[in-house]
């Protein structure tokens, strides 16, 4: 999970008309309404199996893949 500090750092990187974008899309975007399916719920069961057992990737490491 990522930090508030690192969440700044991110948001610092983007440029002004992309922050006032995104705002936007978040104020008017409309509520999930799609179910949450029987074989979505599956898979994300086995990713936190995975996740509990070690298999996960740590947030430092994606981070690093991307240059953040």
């Amino acid at each position: 999970m990522p930090t508030k500090q690192q969440l700044h750092e991110l948001v610092d990187r983007l440029p002004e008309a992309e922050v006032a974008m995104v705002h936007r899309s978040l104020l008017t975007a409309p509520p999930d309404d799609e179910p949450y399916t029987d074989e979505q719920q599956r898979r994300d069961a086995e990713a936190r199996a995975a996740h509990l057992r070690g298999e996960s990737i740590p947030h430092e490491v994606v981070l690093r893949e991307f240059g953040l």
